[in-house]
């Protein structure tokens, strides 16, 4: 139930309809004061860019120290009820991100907090995941979760595209007038993304705190800030004697940063690159978010089956590929071979690259928790699941920055995707000191 009320963070705002729709609005906002189409999408890829680094960068360094005080007090539920709140706050603010672009920084700070509360209660419910089945589950069972994520974001994403956000003629994708007599002319149909995803996550987290409840664990009821430091510098040292751990955390930093990459510049990508519109955006995630649904639980089998790790390595090839295609392809060219005038060919070769991620990164996110789980110590799996995080976000600034300084030296929203396939690349070297049954075998 958690992945399925989290998951249109994600999906609407950070991917398909907000992160598009805000990149829209600035770069048209700059062309009306005079600065050119290209370096006006080009700096509106950094700014989006930027707060993507900021809020990463937050989360990066204060989840191993909270994992470490929510083991020690032996509470997680309290913490997510806390960053459930900053997720709600933060995605219903965005409704007033208005399309002249006026408050776009001020609505860039909001995502930021969203996402924040998104990444913190994913550190508290993956850390209940290793007490939901016998090590040999997990897999299905993280398969199966982010399938219903994924099922979720599918759901999500078609309410909104059928009932709220407008095209160019005003209506939505089957001809209505956006719900509740919402403002086409101030987009007010896409903007409602904010306050549908804070609506969504409260009435489905309902669920989740009605039916879920902590394993009984041994608490210390004094803890103390230098107690959890004492106890993560401990988990941090003895990572020299843990080389499939180290290895892992170093690999999946690299290679959930370029997928975290993927997903948060694909729809920019489509916008700047392609100038796709906001329901084509749409339906390209509906396509991505059906095949992540169905590859995620695939992948949960196969994790079962074979384990994780030739999972994880399936799903790195096959994205290397599609970032190979993305930077390989114009609206006027595939790798330098030119495109008849109007062909539809980077839109078929854009649409099939969007289902191909949508797949191996649900499978890739799914099995990665899992090969976590294997290496996480069973008394502290909170603090194993913010080191998790730590990899994840430590250098959620990289792929964010990367993109824009890629952007920003060649002029191209394009080529700016570059950087992510030398990400995937390190992450697939450092796999191979990692063992496939965990560092305790």
């Amino acid at each position: 139930m958690f992945d399925w009320a989290s998951q249109p963070y994600a999906t609407l705002l950070l991917t398909f309809i907000f992160g598009p729709y805000f990149a829209a609005i600035v770069a048209d906002s700059l062309m009306a004061g005079g600065v050119a189409e290209g370096a006006a999408d080009a700096r509106a890829q950094t700014m989006w860019s930027l707060g993507q680094t900021i809020a990463g960068l937050i989360v990066a360094f204060s989840a191993p120290f909270l994992g470490a005080i929510a083991d020690a007090s032996g509470r997680r539920m309290p913490w997510i009820w806390a960053f459930s709140a900053l997720y709600v706050i933060g995605a219903g603010a965005l409704w007033w991100t208005y399309p002249d672009a006026s408050t776009a920084t001020l609505m860039l700070v909001a995502f930021g907090i969203g996402f924040i509360g998104l990444e913190f209660t994913t550190i508290f419910t993956n850390a209940l995941l290793p007490d939901l089945g016998a090590r040999d589950e997990v897999g299905a069972i993280s398969g199966s979760g982010f399938a219903l994520g994924y099922a979720g974001g599918v759901v999500s994403l078609v309410i909104m595209l059928l009932l709220f956000v407008e095209q160019a003629s005003g209506a939505t994708l089957i001809g209505l007038s956006p719900l509740f007599g919402l403002d086409p002319v101030a987009r007010e149909g896409t903007r409602f993304v904010g306050p549908f995803t804070a609506i969504w996550f409260v009435l489905f987290m309902a669920f989740f705190f009605a039916w879920v409840r902590e394993p009984a664990t041994p608490a210390n009821k004094r803890v103390t800030i230098r107690s959890a430091l004492v106890g993560l510098k401990q988990t941090l040292f003895s990572l020299k004697a843990r080389r499939s751990l180290a290895a892992y955390l170093g690999s999946s930093l690299m290679y959930r940063d370029a997928l975290n990459g993927l997903y948060g510049f694909g729809g920019v990508y489509a916008t700047l690159v392609l100038d796709w519109s906001i329901t084509q955006i749409g339906i390209f995630g509906i396509v991505g978010a059906i095949t992540a649904a169905i590859v995620s639980w695939i992948g949960g089998r196969a994790d079962r089956a074979f384990g994780p790790k030739p999972v994880i390595l399936t799903c790195i090839l096959v994205l290397i590929a599609v970032c190979t295609i993305i930077v390989g392809m114009t609206r006027e060219a595939l790798f330098g071979v030119p495109l008849p005038p109007g062909s539809s060919l980077p839109d078929t070769l854009f649409y099939i690259c969007g289902a191909v991620i949508g797949g191996a990164g649900g499978a890739l996110q799914a099995a990665s928790r899992s090969m976590m789980v294997r290496h996480a110590d069973p008394t502290r799996p909170t603090e194993a699941f913010g080191l998790y995080a730590l990899s994840g976000k430590a250098t959620a600034f990289l792929a964010p920055a990367l993109i824009g300084l890629a952007t920003y030296i060649t002029g191209s929203a394009r080529l700016g995707v570059s950087p992510l396939i030398l990400l995937f690349l390190i992450g697939l070297i450092l796999l191979v000191w990692v063992n496939p049954l965990g560092d305790t075998e």
